[in-house]
């Protein structure tokens, strides 16, 4: 990824953060460990800036708009941002997650959030 996607104009990566229940039974946080590998590469630093309120519902078979509310203030800011952050997820299917995500971030000072995914879901 680093090699294909240009460095972002960004002062720190983050992540969203994963439904630590989840992430328990997976071993780690896809995201979190993405975002730090390609904060490695671009050398730049990567830091814990959200984190979830509370679990929130599996996504899998939501329509868009069910998503959106499914995530709407699942997420809380964990320190404050830089003005340029970079937010990685690791699957972007509706965009609704990073959306939750990207509007915590601004909230708390952030001008800018640049998204970068590293797998995209296409609908048929």
């Amino acid at each position: 990824m680093a090699e294909v996607v240009p460095r972002l104009p960004v002062d720190a990566l983050t992540s969203v953060p994963g439904d630590p229940e989840r992430s328990l039974k997976r071993g780690q946080n896809a995201a979190e460990a993405l975002a730090r590998e390609l904060a490695a590469c671009w050398e730049m630093p990567a830091a814990r800036l959200l984190r979830r309120r509370e679990p929130a519902r599996p996504q899998r078979g939501l329509s868009r708009e069910e998503r959106r509310r499914n995530v709407r203030g699942s997420f809380t800011v964990a320190a404050p941002p830089p003005a340029c952050v970079g937010l990685v997820d690791d699957v972007y299917t509706t965009g609704a997650t990073v959306a939750a995500a990207a509007t915590e971030l601004r909230r708390a000072g952030a001008r800018s959030v640049h998204v970068v995914t590293f797998a995209r879901t296409v609908r048929r």
